[in-house]
């Protein structure tokens, strides 16, 4: 048969009749499938399966921050304890420090929403820290059973001896509770008096034989033990923290310790309480006031007026916080005129710190 001319060829089905023809249709069809196959591939497969820098076809651009960003507003139910935050103040931060709530770069916001949006699984860390103003009232007893009849704003008991119903039946009553803690001495009737090794107990603390000083340079070591305490007294329910014995460096401890030992020390104890929620107060340590008075919510302080260094605390009251003082030995009318006039709590108590007290 004739085949006809280019001029009359019509279009048809290929023939597909020789094997070399079947062969090529097939490899063909093949192509075309492993092409479909790996562009579907890659439209299922997200930005976060490709490797670091790697543009992903169909995918839209997205900033490096925003993964951390979802994972900071929807913390997992599987680590609480990475959720306890608590809220901060521009005092609380060091100079060039993001302080939460002000304008951030992409790598800050993560930090920013976590402070604003604490996890429901952290109620502890939910709650405002307390932060009393200058001029409350107080009491101050570290004998048990506490006095609950006493007229005061504020009280401040022994955490250890005090459980959380103590706690709750003067919050029912309208106070606020500070709990009582060492922190710069070793105590051997304390139920954790065995997870202090014997390296970081020192010389006896004067009128207490039962009291060592604390290495407070060996903060890797007393840092864990002092936030079990901190647990404790967040878990009881207290409102602020009394860290006794904040001045070992001005002590004869029998460790060669620094200001600058004492000032790290102090900043560590005030950053456990304010992880907890709760406000904590400078026991003494009248000559770091100025470094250390924007880091804590107030101030307790023995025999000012004693020694003639009330002056010392003025700088807690300027800034709109309370100096809860107390003297011993010096009567109320040798006392009172002049703390009143700096605007102090003023008490005074026997040493023992029963309930007995008077005020100005």
């Amino acid at each position: 048969m004739d085949s006809p001319s280019a001029g009359t060829m019509t279009a048809g089905p290929p023939d597909l009749g020789s094997p070399r023809r079947r062969r090529a249709a097939a490899t063909a069809l093949l192509v075309i499938v492993l092409i479909a196959a790996l562009i579907t591939y890659i439209r299922l497969a997200g930005p976060e399966d490709s490797a670091p820098g790697t543009a992903v076809p169909g995918a839209t651009a997205a900033s490096a921050t925003s993964a951390p960003v979802v994972a900071e507003e929807q913390p997992s139910s599987q680590a609480p304890a990475a959720q306890k935050t608590r809220l901060r103040s521009p005092e609380d931060s060091a100079p060039g420090t993001a302080v939460p709530g002000a304008t951030a770069a992409p790598a800050t916001s993560a930090p920013v929403v976590a402070e604003e949006q604490p996890s429901s699984q952290a109620p502890a860390a939910q709650k405002t820290r307390w932060r009393p103003e200058a001029g409350l009232s107080w009491q101050w007893q570290l004998s048990v059973p506490v006095d609950q009849s006493v007229d005061a704003a504020v009280y401040d008991i022994d955490m250890f001896e005090n459980d959380a119903s103590v706690v709750t039946s003067l919050h029912a009553a309208g106070r606020k509770v500070i709990c009582y803690i060492d922190v710069g001495g070793w105590e051997d009737y304390r139920p954790d008096a065995a997870d202090f090794p014997a390296s970081v107990k020192g010389k006896p603390i004067d009128g207490w034989p039962s009291e060592r000083w604390l290495d407070i340079r060996q903060i890797d070591v007393l840092q864990p033990i002092m936030a079990a305490r901190f647990d404790l007294c967040a878990q009881r329910g207290f409102d602020g923290v009394e860290p006794d014995l904040m001045d070992a460096a001005s002590a004869d401890t029998g460790f060669p310790l620094t200001a600058d030992d004492q000032l790290k020390y102090n900043l560590m104890i005030a950053d456990l309480g304010h992880e907890r929620g709760l406000a904590v107060g400078l026991k003494n340590d009248l000559t770091q006031i100025p470094q250390l008075v924007s880091h804590f919510e107030f101030s307790v302080n023995e025999q000012c007026a004693e020694y003639s260094e009330c002056q010392l605390l003025v700088p807690f009251i300027a800034a709109g916080k309370p100096v809860f003082h107390a003297e011993y030995d010096v009567p109320t009318t040798a006392f009172c005129q002049q703390t009143t006039r700096l605007g102090f709590s003023s008490i005074r108590k026997k040493l023992e710190l029963g309930a007995w007290l008077e005020t100005c």
